[in-house]
Order: structure tokens, then C-alpha cells, then sequence
């Protein structure tokens, strides 16, 4: 059940809470310099066969660092909050206004910026000597906002610096299409090698706009005692609106537009409507047995639609985003069947696809004089996502609690245990996180050719004559079904020492099954993969926390601990190798699949090459091929990698891949400490991990100009020089994925350090009750081995994997000053 912040009867109190800070990246990733990415580049042409290259000759070249040219410095981000609430026996109400604002640290503002209005209203009414209560909840969210790719390697704004030589400029006077960013076309040195700085700041114009209203009308009757009937209507609504831009502009052989402008507007609107009915009794027999049951059905409905459109050429009076619209462009040019130039506009409009779900569920609860606690639910849920036939699912709980302090065989021990209880669990919940009529094969019926859609042209007989045609878009799958969770969970809760120290203890083994994750299939089957039922995922895991409470005379303080260790397995995928394979291409260019799902292992594990070290000599590598091992460099030299032969057969290929671990921590814990003393405060927090992996890939292999990160400069050079990172060559052979690029995602992050003073305990008065000043800092260290920009990864290029870093976001560190006031 979630709940919003509520009035009270009373005294009315008026609130202001504002804050404003700066944001700069905790730290970024060190790419080599001019004078070493000339040292590697000669190094790895000597290395592969070829010559050195004459740097005189290829004239006055740049010495750009690509990666500190992408963030800012001192990014904004403010707070401003307005809040009221109070009322009578009779009436409560509560009365919010909001305003947030981000700057990114890619790009800053003009790129990457958020803006959020808001207020909120709740208002709860009693009438008819309280046999009826009405309420409501009315939340609107206006938002605003730009931002960078982030993502895979192809649509990621800061994969762009880690790849481009320092040999490149950022500026030049070339002045294409007006442009004051460097274009790469006719370098000395590499005509591809591009602009990520002028690229992002040359096609990041979007903008977007969000209006979110969340509200819900309620009415509760109690036409007996302990009879509580309650109706809830709600409604999410949203309406989006979305514009960008596409200049010309021309920054290497390979990135350009030069013959058309682009502007693309799309809108979408639509609505979940929720309906919650229930019915609530309490009882007692003898006054020793509580009871408590309930009953309710909810149904929920969601529509909307969709529309979007693009057209080319943007008239030359208005060519800017400012002025980015459809009706300032001319048209998108294209050949009719007679040869003559047409110009279109091309028009999306569809109806957003109808969900719905109801569902019917029932409670009963007993206590037994705050002594033994049982409760007991059962939940039906039908929804309009799978096919006849597999609509229902069906989610029993159960619990039991046995508060052991209230026995009176440990009554004596009430001087040091103030509370114990013993509680255990089980219970199942539902799934159905995916797109409605996921069972279909729905026809598509669309001529607009791209990248994902081949089109519905076909050609008949001899005319040559293009007619539009359909075809399945998807494989369909009729017995897709509810995803099932279930977890059985025993604990305990424990307060001792008059309340200084608290204990909360977990076990729980959570068993998910009928897994939904979309089939691997081939691309002959000639159309996109369904959802199945791909399996079960376990996990078995405890948490433990620990808080302690005290004081010293006005001195308060706290502190606690947390932790959760957590250990993941696969079983019974339903496919003919029991394998979910993961995406390839992802690493870099061409990259084969390097995460998969498998029976047995972790969810998401790395799948790969182990290595056994670097070939120092050429005895060495004698000795190696003499054990009977497989050698995967057709050429291999000292300084090149040892691939482990994992089953001895003498030969390195896709049978010795292994299981290198994944980005799943084991543990995650927390830390916490505070105190205040006459008006002052102080609190640190700081999270950690432990026990996961994350696989790094800031260089695209396939590119043998592509830049490098200074951990290069401790590759092999010579007998002895590294046993880890192997020589440099212009081929990807000793970079086919391995361990070599995973890390110990380990990491201690002091996440948040505030100080502050309320002044108003220095000068009391009747109208202030608070005016609490305080500064702050978030992200403030972090203590890591990990050598990329943010060891807290969640990125995975599938839902089910994570730990990957392609160049991900990092979180900024963060100074805050900040004012609370209460009237």
C-alpha cells in the first residue's frame, strides 16, 4: 500500500525547504595522451608487420584530452518546496509546490538538463459523526527535459571520447556548414577519427516535455462498527511531447549529414484507470482472539495514443532548433515510379495497445493477545496480456509472528530484552511485465523501410513493379503466462537495553519461475522473437541490521549497520541447450556474445576465455604447445595471450569459454552515523559491494586508431615487462573477451556527509519552529580498485544482465547547502 504525505488536525503548520549545489564528475577515466598514443601507435604497426609513422610529415597535430572536454565544472542543481497542511476533528489537509532543477555533467545545460514543477493536494473529510469519509489525492508533475545517449556502444554520447585519437582538435576554422567544431574529413592522420565533443553538441537538440497527474478519489463507510467499506477511483494520466533536431554538419568521413536537415515532432497521451473495492471487518472472541479480514476486487484499464512525424529540409530562414518544426521544413524528397523528385512528409498516428487487468483477493488476519500472529491471503489476477486460456494466475500467502516477550517465561529478562519476535513467511506474487499481445504474430503492414523494418514490398512477375504486401512481425507464442515469485522468508526482530539496540535478521530463499525473457532465435526464422516462460532464477540470501541508540546527557547519537549476502542460481530454461544467449555486437564492433542464462549458473554471468598469463619468450610458448595446450593466435608471438584450453583437446575455440563470474555483488551493506547537540546535526551514510564483476570496454578493438586508456602503458614490452596486459597489435586477437576485461566491482562509497545548525534554538520565537541551515555533500568519496569512472554499474544490455560498462553515466559528486523552515 503506498500512502502521501496527509494533514493533521491541529495547529496549521506552513514549511519551506530549499537547497542549491554543484556537480562535478567524482572522477573520469585517464586516455593517453599525444605523445603516447604516438608511442603505441608506432609500437603496435611494429608489432603487427608494418613501419612506423613519420609524425613530422603529418604537420601540427592537437593533444586533446576528449574525455575532460565532455563534463563541466560546477553543474547546478536546485530545490525550492512549499508545503501546508493542518485542519480540524472534521477536516485535514495538505498543500504542496515544488520546483527541481539538474544540469547534467555531460555537456551541461544546453545538452543535458532537468526541470521538474509540481504540487500536490490531499484533503481527507469526516461526516455523519465519522460513518463516512471522503478524501483525495491530486499529484501533477510538469517536467522538462534534454539529455545525452546513453546506452550501448553505438548510442552512447561519452563512448565517443574514450575512442578518438588526441591527434584531433575540438576547434578548427574549416568552417563546414558554418560550424566552429573540427572536422576530421581531410586529417593527415585519420579521416575517421571524428568530434565526440562537436557531435554532442551539434545533434543533441531535443527537448522534452511531461506532464504527469497521478489522483485518486476515495470514499470509506463504516455503517457498523469495526465494518469498513472503502472505494477507491484513481487515474494516472500523461501526456509527452517530444521534439529534435538534425543539422548538416560533416566531422569525419563517417559521421555526417550533408544533404538534408531533419526536424521530428511526436506527441502521446494515455491513462491508467484504477478501480479498488474492499470490504474490512475486525472482531474479538473473549477479548484474547483479534481478528481481521478483508475482501476486495480491483480493476485496471490503460489506452492512449500515439503520434509522430519527420520531415526534411528546415527553410533556411529557420534553420535552428528554435524553430524546429514541421511546418518550417519543405519536404522529404523521394523518386515516384515515373522518376519525378516528390516531397513528403512522413506521418505516424496509432492507438497505444489496451491493457487490462482485474484481480479479487481476500485476507484474514488473527492475534492472539499481541502473543501469536497468522495471516493468511489469497490473490486472483487476470490480465489481458496472455492468450485465453492463460489469463489467471492464482498467489497464496501465508505468515506467522510469536512475539516472545510478551510469555511470561521472559518476563524476568525485561531489564536488558525490551522486545523479541519470531516471524516466518511464505508467499507468491505475479508477473506480467511485458508489452500487451506478446502471444500474437501481429501482421505488419508498413512501407517505410529502416534498420529494423525490411518493409512490406514484394515484386511479382517480370514488371518490376513494387507492391505493397504484410508480413508477421513476431513469433507468436499462445502459452506465454504469468511469472511467478516465491519466497520463504524467517526472521527476527529484537530491541534490547531500553531501546539502544536494534535487531532485524533475515533468511529467504525467492525462487522466480516461468521466467519471461524473450526466446533466442535465429534471424532465419525471419521475424522478431517471442516471450516465453524461459525458466527459474533462485535466490538464496540473509540481511542483517544492526542499529544503536544512545545519548550523553543533550549529546544523541546513533549508528548502524546493514548487509545482505546474496547467492543466484539458473535452472530449467525450456530451450534445446538451456541457454538464454546474450546480444553480440555489444563490446565493440563485431563482438561475439559474452553474457548468457544458463541451468546452474548465475543469472547474466560473463561467459568467456580464462587466461593463464603472457608469453615471455619463445621457449615458453614451445613449452605451452608441448603440454598438449591450444594456442588461439594464428601467429602467436611472446607478449600475446594465454588462452586456458579448458578441455585439453589441444585446440582454443567456443568449447573453452567458461563461467568468469558476474555483475551480481554477493554482498551489499551499509553504513550509518549520526548525532546532534543543541541545534547541531550531523549524519554520515556510505554503501558498498562486494563479491561482483564488471566488464569494462572503453575501446572499439575492431578500430586499430582508436585511443586507449593509460592502463595500456603497463602492457608487455619486452621478457618480464607484464604477465597481464599483453603487447599492442593493429588486430583484436589478443582482445576476443576474457577475463582480461573484468575488475573486482568492489567498492565503499561514503555516499552522503550533512552538517547543519537550526538557529532557531538560538533565537526562540513563537513564529519559527525551525530554521535549520546545513551543507552537504553527496557521493563525496568512494574506495574502489576499479579503474573506470563509477564502480556502481547497473547497465546491462539485456534487463537480465548487469554490470557492463560501455561508458556509463557516472554519478556526480555533489556540494549542497540548504535551508529547512517551519512556521
Amino acid at each position: 500500500m503506498v500512502t502521501t504525505k496527509q494533514g493533521q488536525a491541529g495547529k496549521e503548520q506552513v514549511s519551506f525547504d530549499a537547497y542549491f549545489g554543484v556537480q562535478n564528475a567524482a572522477r573520469t577515466v585517464k586516455m593517453l595522451n599525444a605523445d603516447q598514443y604516438k608511442t603505441i601507435m608506432d609500437e603496435q604497426a611494429l608489432n603487427s608487420g608494418s613501419t612506423g609513422f613519420n609524425w613530422a610529415s603529418l604537420g601540427d597535430l592537437a593533444n586533446t584530452d576528449w574525455v575532460s572536454q565532455m563534463f563541466v565544472k560546477n553543474a547546478k542543481t536546485e530545490n525550492y518546496s512549499f508545503n501546508v497542511n493542518g485542519g480540524t476533528n472534521a477536516s485535514v489537509y495538505s498543500l504542496s509546490l515544488n520546483y527541481t532543477s539538474q544540469e547534467g555533467i555531460v555537456g551541461g545545460s544546453s545538452v543535458s538538463n532537468y526541470e521538474r514543477y509540481g504540487f500536490r493536494v490531499n484533503t481527507e473529510h469526516k461526516l455523519y459523526k465519522n460513518v463516512l469519509k471522503i478524501g483525495e489525492h491530486i499529484n501533477f508533475n510538469y517536467i522538462k527535459n534534454t539529455g545525452v545517449n546513453v546506452g550501448n556502444q553505438y548510442n552512447n554520447t561519452i563512448r565517443g571520447a574514450f575512442g578518438t585519437s588526441p591527434l584531433s582538435p575540438v576547434y578548427s576554422d574549416n568552417n563546414t556548414y558554418d560550424s566552429p567544431y573540427n572536422d576530421t574529413s581531410n586529417s593527415t592522420w585519420y579521416k575517421g577519427d571524428g568530434n565526440p565533443y562537436g557531435s554532442m553538441m551539434t545533434n543533441t537538440n531535443n527537448k522534452a516535455d511531461n506532464q504527469k497527474l497521478m489522483a485518486d478519489i476515495y470514499a470509506e463507510l463504516e455503517p457498523i462498527k469495526n465494518l469498513k467499506l472503502k472505494s477507491t477511483l484513481g487515474i494516472n494520466y500523461y501526456a509527452s511531447e517530444y521534439r529534435s533536431f538534425s543539422p548538416l554538419y560533416q566531422l569525419s568521413i563517417y559521421s555526417y549529414q550533408n544533404d538534408h536537415t531533419t526536424t521530428s515532432q511526436n506527441m502521446s497521451k494515455g491513462y491508467t484507470s484504477t478501480w479498488t473495492n474492499t470490504a474490512g471487518y475486525d472482531f474479538k472472541i473473549n477479548e484474547d482472539h483479534a481478528f481481521n479480514a478483508l475482501v476486495g476486487m480491483e480493476a485496471v484499464h490503460y489506452q492512449g495514443t500515439y503520434l509522430s512525424a519527420s520531415n526534411w529540409n528546415l527553410l533556411s530562414q529557420f534553420n535552428d532548433f528554435s524553430h524546429a518544426y514541421l511546418d518550417n521544413t519543405t519536404g522529404q524528397a523521394h523518386l515516384d515510379n515515373d522518376g519525378k523528385v516528390v516531397e513528403t512528409r512522413s506521418v505516424n498516428g496509432k492507438p497505444e495497445t489496451v491493457y487490462s487487468r482485474v484481480s479479487y483477493f481476500g485476507r484474514i488476519a488473527y492475534n492472539y493477545r499481541e502473543k501469536y500472529m497468522l495471516n493468511a491471503t489469497l490473490r486472483a489476477d487476470g490480465s489481458s496480456k496472455f492468450a485465453a486460456g492463460n489469463r489467471w494466475g492464482y498467489f497464496p500467502s501465508v505468515s506467522g509472528g510469536w512475539v516472545m516477550t510478551n510469555e511470561d517465561f521472559l518476563k524476568s529478562s525485561d531489564n536488558w530484552l525490551d522486545f523479541l519476535k519470531l516471524r516466518a513467511s511464505w508467499g507468491q506474487v505475479g508477473n506480467q511485465d511485458i508489452d500487451a499481445f506478446q502471444y500474437a504474430s501481429p501482421i505488419n503492414t508498413s512501407t517505410g523501410y529502416s534498420g529494423s523494418n525490411p518493409a512490406a514490398f514484394y515484386n511479382f512477375g517480370t514488371a518490376g513493379t513494387n507492391v505493397a504486401g504484410a508480413y508477421p512481425n513476431r513469433l507468436s507464442n499462445l502459452n506465454v503466462k504469468w511469472e511467478t515469485s516465491e519466497q520463504t522468508d524467517m526472521g527476527v526482530d529484537a530491541r534490547f537495553l531500553k531501546g539502544r539496540l536494534a535487531v532485524n535478521a533475515d533468511f529467504y530463499v525467492k525462487a522466480t519461475k516461468d521466467w519471461l525473457v524473450q526466446a533466442p532465435i535465429l534471424a532465419t526464422a525471419g521475424a522478431g522473437a517471442p516471450f516465453i516462460n524461459g525458466g527459474d532464477v533462485k535466490n538464496t540470501g540473509v540481511e542483517l541490521a544492526l542499529n544503536w541508540n544512545n545519548h550523553v546527557g543533550k549529546f544523541n547519537y546513533n549508528f548502524g549497520a546493514n548487509g545482505a549476502f546474496n547467492k543466484n542460481e539458473v535452472g530449467n530454461i525450456p530451450t534445446v541447450d538451456g541457454i538464454i544467449h546474450g546480444s553480440t555486437n555489444m563490446l565493440y564492433d563485431n563482438s561475439e556474445e559474452f553474457y548468457r542464462a544458463e541451468n546452474g549458473h548465475p543469472i547474466g554471468y560473463f561467459w568467456g576465455y580464462k587466461t593463464a598469463g603472457i608469453f615471455q619468450n619463445v621457449q615458453e610458448i614451445a613449452d605451452w604447445k608441448a603440454a598438449g595446450n591450444g594456442i588461439l593466435q594464428a601467429n602467436v608471438q611472446p607478449g600475446d595471450v594465454k588462452y586456458v584450453d579448458i578441455n585439453k583437446d589441444g585446440v582454443i575455440n567456443a568449447d573453452d569459454k567458461t563461467d568468469l563470474g558476474n555483475g551480481m555483488p554477493s554482498l551489499t551493506f551499509g553504513l550509518n552515523f549520526g548525532f546532534d547537540y543543541k541545534g547541531f546535526d550531523f549524519a554520515v551514510n556510505a554503501n558498498g559491494v562486494m563479491g561482483n564483476k564488471i566488464v569494462q570496454s572503453y575501446r572499439n578493438h575492431a578500430n586499430k586508431q582508436a585511443n586507449y586508456t593509460t592502463a595500456i602503458l603497463g602492457r608487455w614490452t619486452g621478457e618480464g615487462t607484464s604477465n597481464s596486459t599483453p603487447r599492442v597489435t593493429e588486430t583484436n586477437i589478443n582482445w576476443q573477451f576474457s577475463d582480461l576485461y573484468l575488475q573486482n566491482g568492489d567498492f565503499l562509497r561514503i555516499s552522503n556527509i550533512t552538517l547543519g545548525y537550526d538557529f532557531a534554538k538560538l533565537f526562540k520565537t513563537k513564529y519559527i519552529s525551525q530554521c535549520r541551515f546545513y551543507a552537504s555533500v553527496q557521493n563525496a568519496f568512494t574506495f574502489t580498485k576499479y579503474d573506470g569512472m563509477d564502480p556502481e554499474i547497473g547497465y546491462g544490455t539485456d534487463k537480465w544482465v548487469s554490470g557492463i560498462d560501455l561508458g556509463y553515466y557516472p554519478r556526480p559528486r555533489t556540494f549542497l547547502v540548504g535551508l529547512n523552515l517551519k512556521f
